[in-house]
C-alpha cells in the first residue's frame, strides 16, 4: 500500500489545477487518471468540437494561453495539448492508466483507495472527475423501436458513423444545437426536439458575449449569493458555438439551415414519437431572458464609459418559430437515429463514503463535503458561476487547496 497526504481522482483541468495549487503550498499529493491527461477531451468528444469559451478564457493556476489567436476557440486536440503542456510545466504527479475501484474511510480517519493496480492510504481525497460524467438518457428511450439506433454525445464522433436516414436530436443546449447543425449539413434530415434553453449571441456590440459576462462579474457570482442555487446549477448550457468565423448559432439559424424544430419529446408509442406543444413557449422564454441580458449589458456599458469603446447595440431579433409537429412516425419518415443531447449525471459506484444525496450527487458546500478530508472539484456552480469551465478552476482550486493546507498538521505523517 502506498501512502500520500492528498489523493486527487481525475487528471483533467480540475485535477491539474488543484495539483498546481497544492504543489505551490508544498502539500504532497498524487493525481490518479484512468486514461491519459485530459482523457475525456480525447475519447468522449466529437471530432469538430471547439470550446465555447475564447482561448484567453482558459486560464489555469500559473498558466494561460499565449498564442497568436486569443479570441479564437480551441479545438478538442488543442485542449488536450494545452492540458498536457500544463501538466508538464510543473511536473504534475499524475499516475495515468489507473482506475479507481473503491474509496472508503479508514478507522484512523483517513481514506483507503483501491485501484486496478494497487491501493493507497491518504488523509484527503479530492474527486475531480468533472461535471460531464455520464450522459443522461431519459427512461422514455426504452420505448424506441429496436431498429432505431440511440447515440449519446460521448459516443458520437462525426456524421459518417450514423446510419443513412433521418435523425432526431433531443436537447437544444450547446451540444444539441451544434450536432443538429453538423448532422444536417451531412445531408441527413434532422429534427431538433427543443426544451428549456439559454439563447446567446456569439458576439454583442463587437465583443464576445463571454467578454461581457466576465467584465460585468457574472462569472464571479458565488454560490452563496444566488437566490436559488439548485435552479442555477440545473440551467441548460449556453446555446453557443466556437467556430473560427465567430458565428451565432440559435434556433432561428438552424431553422434557416433546414433543421425541423419540434417541442419537448413527450412520449413514444408504437414507433411514433409525440412532442409537447411548447416550442413557442420555450423559445419566447429564451428570447425574454436574452433581451433582459442585453439591457443589462447596455446599462453597464453606459455606466462604465464603455459605450465609447464598443459598437452600438444591434437590433434585437426574436427567434420566429411556429409550432413544430405534434408527432412523427419514425418508420414512415425514415428516421433511424436518435441522439440524446440531454445533459449529464454524475455516478460514483466506487465511492463508499456516505456523502451522496437521493439523486446520487455529492453533498457539499463549496466543494467541501460533510466527511472531513473528502472534497469535490469541477462541478457546475461549485463555488462560482463558472466553476465547471476551464477558466473557473483557478479560484476554486486555490480555495480548496488553502483548506487542505490549513488542515495539513491533522494529517501529518501520511
Amino acid at each position: 500500500m502506498t501512502h500520500v497526504h492528498t489523493l486527487i481522482i481525475g487528471g483533467g483541468q480540475a485535477g491539474l489545477a488543484l495539483s498546481r495549487c497544492l504543489a505551490d503550498r508544498d502539500v504532497p499529493h498524487v493525481v490518479l487518471e484512468r486514461g491519459r491527461v485530459g482523457e475525456r477531451w480525447r475519447s468522449e468528444r466529437w471530432d469538430s468540437l471547439r470550446l465555447l469559451t475564447p482561448r484567453w478564457q482558459a486560464r489555469l493556476p500559473g498558466w494561460s494561453y499565449d498564442g497568436p489567436d486569443p479570441d479564437g476557440y480551441m479545438s478538442r486536440t488543442e485542449v488536450v495539448d494545452y492540458l498536457e503542456r500544463y501538466a508538464d510545466s510543473f511536473s504534475a504527479p499524475v499516475e495515468t492508466g489507473v482506475t479507481v475501484t473503491g474509496v472508503e474511510r479508514d478507522p484512523d480517519g483517513g481514506f483507503h483507495v483501491e485501484t486496478d493496480v494497487g491501493s493507497w492510504s491518504c488523509g484527503n481525497v479530492v474527486i475531480a472527475t468533472g461535471d460531464c460524467d455520464t450522459p443522461f438518457v431519459p427512461e422514455i428511450a426504452e420505448r424506441l423501436p429496436a431498429d432505431v439506433r440511440q447515440v449519446v454525445p460521448s459516443e458520437y464522433k462525426n456524421p459518417a458513423q450514423l446510419a443513412d436516414g433521418g435523425v432526431i436530436v433531443v436537447g437544444a443546449a450547446a451540444t444539441g444545437i451544434q450536432l443538429a447543425s453538423e448532422i444536417h449539413a451531412s445531408g441527413r434530415p434532422v429534427t431538433l426536439s427543443v426544451a428549456r434553453h439559454t439563447r446567446l449571441p456569439r458576439t454583442y456590440r463587437g465583443r464576445d458575449i463571454l467578454w461581457w459576462l466576465e467584465r460585468m462579474g457574472v462569472f464571479d457570482e458565488r454560490a452563496e449569493d444566488v437566490a436559488d442555487l439548485h435552479a442555477s446549477r440545473t440551467q441548460p448550457s449556453l446555446q453557443l458555438v466556437g467556430t473560427p468565423d465567430r458565428r451565432t448559432l440559435d434556433l432561428g439559424v438552424i431553422a434557416e439551415e433546414g433543421v425541423r424544430l419540434a417541442g419537448r419529446m413527450a412520449g413514444i408509442e408504437a414507433g411514433t414519437v409525440r412532442f409537447a406543444d411548447d416550442l413557442l413557449e420555450s423559445t419566447v422564454a429564451a428570447d425574454v431572458k436574452l433581451a433582459r441580458l442585453r439591457l443589462r449589458i447596455d446599462a453597464y456599458a453606459g455606466e462604465t464609459g464603455l459605450d465609447a469603446e464598443v459598437s452600438p447595440p444591434e437590433p434585437f431579433e426574436r427567434v420566429d418559430v411556429s409550432e413544430g409537429p405534434a408527432s412523427i412516425d419514425l418508420r414512415g419518415e425514415g428516421i433511424r437515429t436518435v441522439l440524446w443531447a440531454t445533459g449529464f449525471v454524475r455516478k460514483y459506484p466506487w465511492l463508499r463514503v456516505p456523502v451522496l444525496d437521493p439523486e446520487g450527487e455529492i453533498r457539499h458546500r463549496g466543494g467541501i463535503t460533510p466527511v472531513p478530508g473528502l472534497y469535490v472539484l469541477g462541478l457546475r456552480f461549485l463555488r462560482r458561476r463558472n466553476s465547471s469551465f476551464i477558466d473557473g478552476q483557478a479560484k476554486d482550486a486555490a480555495e480548496i487547496a488553502d483548506h487542505i493546507a490549513a488542515l495539513r498538521p491533522v494529517a501529518a505523517g501520511i
